[in-house]
Formats: structure tokens, C-alpha cells, sequence
């Protein structure tokens, strides 16, 4: 990310009615595709479904937080956006979790299942991204939204990628190989996030990249 992502001054003001709107619009289609994604993923045995599936669900409960800290204290804002961290990382792990389960198991999950609803996440995610995008360089509570926004919407593109390498190939590889990646950007994001916020705790201005 840039360097002038913590750039208060010039920052929407966190109590902007349409950034509200926007954040009640993203915790309602994050928690009807959830309800998509882990009936398809159940369905068609994909790891990386189910795992984008979860990130839904987190989403949801993640805008439904920034909603409740608009316009509080940023120390409080702060602190939310910790707790969002922490649950990007539970999602990381869990996803890793998952993934050597279903290695374990040696099951091969549905190419074009994977490609349908992937594509329907990927169009919903964008939607949402194009939503938030003002507002990607406010503080580290905004900051956070728009990364779990961004980060859904590359975890999408890397489920098309393996709906092609699954059909492909005709084995559970690019299902797994894409559910670590998607792990990984999870726990990278959370870092990110963990440093501006305690950057602002600190009274600090940490840049998160």
C-alpha cells in the first residue's frame, strides 16, 4: 500500500452518513453470499469455497463492528480494528487447517461449481470494492474494511484460477495450493492492520503496508 495510507487530514469524516449506508450494503451481501458459498463448497467439496465461504461470514461480523465504532474515539476505532485482525488471522489458520484435511482425504472438488459461484462471489466483491474505495486510506478501522474487501475480492480471482487448474488437471491440488494463498494473504493483512492500529494507539502515525 502507499505510504500515505494513515493520512488523517485527509480522511472522509467517520461519522459520513454514506459511508454508513455503504457499510450497512457490504454486511448485507457478504452474509447472503456466505449463505451461497458454504452450501456450494459443502456441495462440491472445494477447500478454497469453503474458505471464501468463512471470509464471508467474517466480513459480515467485521462491518457490522465498524458500524458500531463510527464515530467513536479513534482509540476505540483502533481496537476494533485489532479484534478484525486477530479474526482475519483465526481465518488463516483455519483455512491451512482445512486445506491438509481435505489433502488428507484425497478429495477432488467440483470444477464448474467452483467457477459459477466464484464468479458470482468475484462480482459481488467488486461491487462492494468499487463502494468502498474512498475510503481505503482513512484510519486503521477504515483501513481494515477496505483490505478484507480487497483481499475477498483477489481470493475470488484465485478461486476461478482453480476451478481452471481442478478441470484441468483433475486432482485437488489448485483447490489446495489456492486455499494457502489465500490463507497467507490473510495473515499478511492482519499484520498490516495490527501495526497502523497500534501505531494510533501509541499516538503514533505507522504507516501499515
Amino acid at each position: 500500500m502507499g505510504a500515505n495510507c494513515c493520512n488523517h487530514d485527509s480522511a472522509p469524516r467517520h461519522d459520513d452518513g454514506r459511508y454508513r449506508r455503504i457499510l450497512w450494503i457490504a454486511l448485507l451481501v457478504n452474509l447472503a453470499m456466505f449463505l451461497v458459498e458454504i452450501g456450494a463448497g459443502l456441495k462440491a467439496g472445494s477447500v478454497s469455497l469453503l474458505a471464501d465461504s468463512l471470509d464471508f461470514l467474517g466480513d459480515a461480523a467485521n462491518y457490522g463492528i465498524s458500524l458500531w465504532v463510527l464515530g467513536m474515539a479513534l482509540a476505540w476505532r483502533a481496537r476494533a480494528a485489532q479484534l478484525k485482525a486477530v479474526s482475519m488471522l483465526v481465518f488463516g489458520l483455519g483455512v491451512l487447517g482445512a486445506a491438509l484435511w481435505h489433502w488428507w482425504q484425497g478429495e477432488v472438488p467440483s470444477a464448474p461449481t467452483m467457477g459459477l459461484v466464484g464468479s458470482l462471489a468475484l462480482l459481488a466483491n467488486v461491487g462492494v470494492a468499487v463502494l468502498l474505495y474512498a475510503y481505503r486510506d482513512g484510519d486503521s478501522n477504515m483501513r481494515s474494511v477496505w483490505l478484507c474487501t480487497r483481499n475477498d475480492a483477489l481470493g475470488n480471482l484465485a478461486v476461478l484460477a482453480a476451478a481452471l487448474g481442478v478441470f484441468g488437471t483433475g486432482s485437488a491440488w489448485p483447490d489446495l495450493i489456492v486455499a494457502g494463498i489465500m490463507a497467507s494473504l490473510a495473515v499478511h493483512s492482519a499484520i498490516a492492520v495490527l501495526r497502523h492500529a497500534d501505531g494510533e494507539l501509541n499516538g503514533g502515525h505507522e504507516h501499515a503496508h
